[in-house]
């Protein structure tokens, strides 16, 4: 490989065209030299090393002597130089002066290269692997994330700001895969992770951007999120395939609403009762080309996601808390990485937001004391307000009949405690057999594919 694309550097490409004048003066000393050797004897005035002549003076091995010819090269030349014709003497100079002006050639382009050797130290290091590797799904809005967590860390750090210092390996994962079945019946939490844990714990992968709300509170040992990147508008909206309707109440009696969140299905039949939630997977462009399709009336879907895309425009009505509370962890942007590499954490750590750090920390919290995943209905919001950590927290059965609020409030430095009381609160209050009804009536049925009838 060139020089030029190992290092991309002006300097480099100096010294390159340098050794190609030295090489060149090179070459015309040489035959300079022979031209000079080749008309010598003609004058008498010529020379030849003497371990050139025969093997009598070669060394032991049958090599060339070459001290012998050193030795006999200085006065043979002085004495050629001052006493040859002058054509002979004349060619003989240019060979001596083009050998010199090689050499100082040389000399010079290795100045140059030591000079700008240690602003190319970390571009070297580049062309023998990536400084990070990350690990990410590989749909449009996870590929979007994880791009948009690689221009940050090129923004805060020079070295990570070429291309290849950050390379993005895409894991597909068994949420991914499974479409066909709803999140509830394949496992809940988790299923967006798995893999991505696996290539973490091999090494695979130096650091994973999540979206926070699929990451399981129980992350795998000896792994932290350590970052989260400055959140985004956390609200769901909802976008209908009909321009008259507005909002969930407007739906008519049957119309099908597509979504495979528990969390929203219960909020739906909280607020319609008489429309009917299917199972509805896959990327936003997916969903979007179903929904256009006519597979159903209307479906939900996290704005931030849409906002990440440039795809706002399809948003029929953007959903305040009060109409959709939103899934724990929604808009926030998590980097997980191995608890004990330095390395990596020096890097993620500088780019992680507080605010949000602590208002998805006393969410998860929250979340921890529920023991929630897909299978359970549950939101729960946190934002700081005036240096105040303010929670809305709920608890669902899955029909929406059944509804269970918290709201707290307190100081930011207690965000696990916050989230951790609220869900004992709402715990105690709903008690133990609301939850194993609600988990026995998940495996019933197909969650988020048929009506409830409970």
């Amino acid at each position: 490989e060139s020089p030029e694309l190992l290092f991309n550097r002006p300097p480099t490409m100096h010294r390159f065209q340098a050794e190609k004048r030295s090489a060149g003066l090179f070459v015309a000393g040489c035959m300079t030299l022979l031209l000079w050797a080749a008309t010598a004897p003609e004058t008498g005035h010529g020379f030849a090393a003497p371990a050139l002549r025969g093997h009598s003076q070669a060394s032991a091995h049958g090599d060339v002597d070459f001290d012998a010819a050193a030795r006999s090269a200085p006065s043979a030349a002085s004495a050629t130089i001052s006493s040859a014709q002058p054509a002979a003497g004349g060619a003989l100079a240019m060979g001596v002066l083009a050998i010199a002006a090689c050499a100082a050639v040389r000399a010079q382009s290795r100045r140059a290269a030591t000079s700008v050797r240690p602003a190319q130290k970390g571009v070297a290091c580049r062309a023998e692997g990536p400084i990070l590797k990350l690990g990410t799904r590989g749909s449009p809005l996870a590929l979007a994330q994880a791009y948009e967590a690689k221009k940050r860390l090129g923004e805060a750090f020079p070295e990570l700001a070429p291309d290849e210092a950050v390379e993005i390996r895409i894991i597909s994962t068994t949420g991914d895969q499974r479409l066909e079945i709803s999140l509830a019946e394949i496992g809940g939490k988790g299923l967006f992770t798995r893999e991505l844990d696996v290539a973490l714990a091999s090494k695979e992968v130096d650091f994973c951007v999540h979206s926070t709300k699929d990451v399981p509170t129980d992350l795998i040992p000896n792994t932290e999120l350590c970052t989260m990147l400055p959140r985004e508008d956390t609200r769901d909206v909802l976008i209908s395939g009909d321009p008259s309707i507005k909002t969930i109440e407007d739906f008519p009696d049957g119309s099908l609403i597509g979504t495979a969140s528990l969390r929203r299905q219960a909020q739906i039949y909280a607020k319609n009762p008489n429309v009917k939630c299917v199972n509805f997977r896959g990327n936003v462009q997916t969903r979007l080309r179903k929904l256009q399709g006519g597979d159903v009336k209307g479906t939900l879907l996290a704005y931030a996601g849409l906002k990440r895309m440039s795809m706002e425009e399809h948003a029929t009505k953007i959903l305040d808390w009060d109409e959709m509370l939103p899934a724990i962890s929604q808009g926030a942007i998590s980097f997980q990485c191995r608890s004990d590499d330095e390395r990596v954490l020096n890097y993620l750590k500088p780019l992680s937001h507080t605010d949000t750090f602590q208002a998805v920390t006393c969410e998860r919290s929250f979340l921890a004391a529920l023991d929630g995943n897909c299978k359970t209905p549950i939101a729960g919001q946190a934002r700081v307000i005036d240096g105040e950590l303010h929670l809305l927290g709920l608890v669902s059965s899955p029909d929406g009949q059944r509804v269970f609020r918290t709201e707290r409030k307190g100081a930011v430095a207690e965000a696990v405690e916050i989230g951790r009381d609220a869900g004992l609160e709402i715990r105690k209050e709903a008690g133990e057999k609301f939850f194993e009804e609600m988990q026995a009536y998940v495996q019933e049925i197909a969650a988020a594919n048929t009506k409830p009838v409970k």
